[in-house]
């Protein structure tokens, strides 16, 4: 039977995916002019070959490279033919704005067919009205799953969890377990282990998918199985998780609740999504900008970023309080003006180096209560040298730029000071707010510089006005 020309023409073309990037890691303009093109001229035929076939991730950045029209043209045309899990790999904004434009039951049937981890990564964003209106038109089994999911702490493991596992008693065979993984259609699509459960489904252990091929069909799965390697709270923060993945060179975890019961698993391909996830968002607080995202509106972005740059203005003021208190000391001599900025600025630049270390050492774990005298002895010991070499170069250069030595001697000995300042606010400030429980990255940033700054300050003017006989 032979294809007629109509089929053919219907038929996605069976060709090797073209690459969609240019050198630079961004879509390339040609391509994405032409995917604009196709979704204005409504060519269902172009998309067919040249998008339904990308990999989820790279949908995912087309869909953040349209506009927003564009993008919501694209996933009407497609209709059920769009990858739903292409939303996993955008900004929440873009994923709200998507999801927010599909009738709630075309969601809960694209919702079926996704791995259970991303449906619930999807599922968490949304009202509570509209998560509970597609969760009622899910199947029994699938909705119990995900609500259980949705039920524990954001950013737990959890919630990060895929609630589709294979578990078999541990009086099967080998044999048996063979069988019900080729029969059963409800089993997930990949994975590396099976798990071994009693009647109650408390975890007993698991047996990896090389020990099940090479064993005889008649050797019992208790025989072989061996104790879960580190199985996960599902309560658990998502990012001591990844440390344990990390730690163990893990490439799937079992997630247990309270009881010790399975209830789903954690694999490398979440961890490795949940340690980028952890990283951004220690840098963008760190910067003080929140929770932002790429494609955030003005007003948003805005609401983002007022509160820490509010702080930042507190602290200004601070300072600058502090340079009011040597107003007559710089009146009598201008080049104090001139120069105090530079002790600030290398105090300042000296904290955050201590200060970024020190955070991500904190997030990591590798910073803890029993190394953590030695690494600030380390610190006070960069801080006083940096500080000795910084205060000759400064000393010599301001000695011979203004003709004065003894404001060069002085601008040496602020230096020393400042730098010793910053080095010991870098490492300190972050060990105690984490103490506290306050995030370090989140708040750091704005006291270190305070300290340098007003440090800085206080220390040159001071030390100026009392070698020059100025006065306060």
């Amino acid at each position: 039977m032979t294809e007629t020309d109509e089929d053919i023409r219907e038929r996605p073309a069976e060709t090797e995916q073209e690459d969609i990037y240019d050198e630079d890691g961004s879509i390339r303009s040609d391509f994405l002019a032409m995917v604009g093109a196709a979704i204005a001229d409504r060519d269902l035929l172009y998309l067919r070959q040249h998008v339904v076939s990308l990999h989820e991730s790279e949908l995912g950045d087309l869909l953040e490279s349209l506009m927003s029209e564009q993008r919501l043209a694209l996933v009407h045309l497609l209709g059920d033919e769009f990858d739903m899990t292409a939303l996993t790999e955008v900004d929440e904004a873009i994923r709200l704005e998507i999801v927010e434009q599909l009738p709630n039951d075309k969601v809960a049937a694209a919702i079926t067919e996704l791995d259970s981890d991303d449906a619930v990564f999807i599922l968490e964003d949304l009202d509570d009205e509209d998560r509970e209106e597609i969760l009622s038109k899910l199947p029994f089994t699938e909705r119990v799953r995900l609500r259980r999911a949705l039920d524990y702490p954001e950013s737990s493991a959890g919630r990060r969890m895929q609630t589709e596992f294979v578990a078999v008693p541990p009086f099967w065979t080998v044999g048996q377990t063979i069988d019900y993984m080729r029969e059963d259609e409800d089993l997930p699509e990949s994975f590396t282990q099976i798990f071994v459960v009693d009647p109650t489904f408390k975890l007993l252990g698991a047996v990896d998918l090389d020990r099940i091929l090479r064993a005889k069909r008649q050797t019992k799965v208790e025989d072989i199985m061996r104790d879960t390697n580190h199985p996960i709270p599902a309560e658990m923060d998502q990012e001591e998780a990844a440390q344990l993945f990390e730690q163990y060179d893990l490439l799937s975890a079992a997630v247990t609740d309270e009881n010790g019961r399975l209830v789903g698993v954690l694999t490398i391909d979440d961890v490795v999504d949940m340690i980028h996830e952890e990283a951004e968002e220690d840098i963008k607080r760190m910067g003080g900008v929140g929770d932002e995202e790429l494609s955030d509106n003005v007003a948003s972005t805005v609401r983002s970023r007022f509160l820490w740059l509010l702080i930042n203005l507190g602290t200004a003021v601070l300072s600058a309080s502090v340079i009011g208190l040597f107003d007559g000391s710089i009146e009598k001599m201008i080049a104090l003006a001139v120069l105090m900025p530079i002790v600030a600025s290398m105090g300042g630049n000296a904290g955050t180096q201590t200060m970024t270390v020190t955070v991500r050492a904190l997030a990591t774990r590798d910073l803890d209560i029993y190394n953590a005298g030695r690494i600030i002895r380390r610190e006070a010991g960069v801080g006083l040298a940096n500080g000795l070499l910084f205060a000759v170069i400064i000393g010599i250069v301001a000695g011979l730029w203004f003709g004065n030595p003894q404001l060069g001697g002085v601008i040496a000995a602020a230096m020393i000071i400042n730098m010793m300042a910053a080095a010991m606010a870098g490492i300190l400030l972050p060990l105690l707010l984490d103490k506290l429980g306050a995030d370090p990255a989140i708040a750091s940033s704005v006291f270190v510089t305070t300290v340098t700054d007003v440090t800085g300050f206080f220390a040159f003017l001071g030390l100026a006005s009392w070698w020059f006989g100025f006065g306060i």
